[in-house]
């Protein structure tokens, strides 16, 4: 098949700003990309494939929301209100909300009951032109609630025309049975919950949450060793309220990925780069939470440190579920480019999920395509709440 009148965003580093191709064509064959490029350069021997005339549409890879908590139980529609009333986090603890109101509300629920909840707000991403996304664990906090988040999570994938990576993320927070306890917590439901979900071929990348509400990078190593010896890549939600080196233990451990660094310093930067560990940009949380310190954006750059941006989509700090409003608030809030955080939801957020088969419009790589309504690459950062999506091509396979 033969997608032609296109203007492609390929999104290949090295060519002209976002890759752009005007009057492009797309040459799709099964599931990949078999040719891209200008139209007048078509190859020999495609003249008798069916062609589908895009109308001078933008053309981007499909987009991938590489950091998300889209599987829980329950919402915090409440304790938002209670935060904008003044209500600080102790208040709002005691009256039943926080994480443990989520872990409580996700422990109540079914693997049905979990997956018919994440369906909707799954489908409002695909609406947005997502085509990979990644879903965590992490609001179990126990073994058996955290295979079935994995389950749902995998069901997902099956149920959807989305490709779904998951991360074990038991180190999120220690549940009230083991307040106090944080590393009998580690010792007698992480680890086995790990060796468990990788037993079942439920996990396909651990994460942990290093910051002093949460666990140490002492604590947070002992999982990852954990995950290493069970031949599986780490990231990291790291240094977003406080430095405690988590990015530089992440790049210690070759990790994927380093997410939030609202308070990363210079050496955690430039751990990174030599570690080649992504940092996931979550302006949404940032947002939510009313935070006053940005990720240090400049220092990434000037370090060569690569940039992916993610929804965060929890029931707490990040309620979210739109990928092109993300990008919009990382170029507004932290003054990404546009063409920054097109590249952070398509090229570089692949590299954070350590996929190297999709994220750009190129021969051999997946055919996932987002067709916009659109002219320039930039519209995609610039509309606030207006989603130009006209169509999804997942797997060489268009909607509907």
């Amino acid at each position: 098949m033969i997608l032609g009148n296109a203007r492609l965003a390929t999104m290949r580093p090295g060519d002209a700003p976002y890759g752009l191709v005007d009057r492009g064509a797309v040459v799709v064959e099964g599931e990949r990309i078999a040719w891209a490029g200008p139209e007048a350069d078509l190859p020999d021997g495609t003249a008798s494939l069916p062609r589908q005339d895009l109308g001078g549409r933008l053309v981007t890879p499909a987009l991938i929301d590489c950091h998300t908590h889209v599987v829980f139980g329950g919402q915090r529609a409440r304790e938002f209100e209670m935060r904008l009333g003044g209500a600080s986090y102790e208040e709002v603890a005691r009256a039943g909300g926080g994480i443990v109101s989520t872990v409580a509300a996700t422990r109540a629920a079914s693997e049905d009951a979990l997956v018919a909840a994440a369906l909707p707000r799954i489908d409002q991403m695909l609406a947005e032109g997502v085509g990979t996304l990644e879903i965590k664990s992490g609001y179990g906090l126990d073994i058996d609630t955290e295979l079935r988040m994995l389950r749902a999570a995998r069901r997902i994938g099956r149920e959807r025309n989305v490709h779904v990576v998951t991360s074990f993320l038991g180190a999120h927070a220690t549940p009230p049975e083991y307040k106090g306890r944080d590393d009998a917590y580690l010792a007698t439901q992480v680890l086995p919950a790990l060796r468990a979900a990788h037993a079942e071929g439920l996990v396909d990348a651990v994460d942990g949450f290093c910051e002093g509400i949460a666990f140490s990078p002492a604590q947070i190593e002992t999982v990852f060793k954990e995950a290493k010896a069970l031949g599986l890549p780490v990231k990291l939600h790291a240094e977003q309220l406080s430095n405690l080196g988590g990015a530089k233990l992440a790049a210690r451990y070759g990790a994927l990925s380093a997410d939030h660094l609202e308070y990363l310093d210079d050496a955690g930067a430039q751990a990174m780069a030599a570690a080649g560990t992504v940092a996931v940009i979550l302006p949404g949380a940032f947002y939510t939470l009313r935070e006053t310190q940005a990720p240090p954006i400049a220092a990434l750059r000037d370090a060569g440190v690569e940039m992916a941006v993610a929804t965060d989509c929890n029931p707490g700090s990040a309620p979210m579920t739109s990928l092109t409003l993300a990008m919009n608030m990382a170029c507004t809030l932290f003054r990404l480019t546009p063409e920054e955080a097109l590249a952070g939801s398509t090229r570089i957020a692949a590299r954070a999920l350590g996929l190297s088969d999709r994220g750009m419009i190129a021969t051999g790589l997946r055919a996932d395509l987002a067709v916009w309504q659109a002219e320039e690459p930039a519209e995609l950062s610039y509309r606030i709440g207006a989603t130009p999506l006209h169509a999804r091509i997942i797997g060489g396979r268009a909607d509907g």
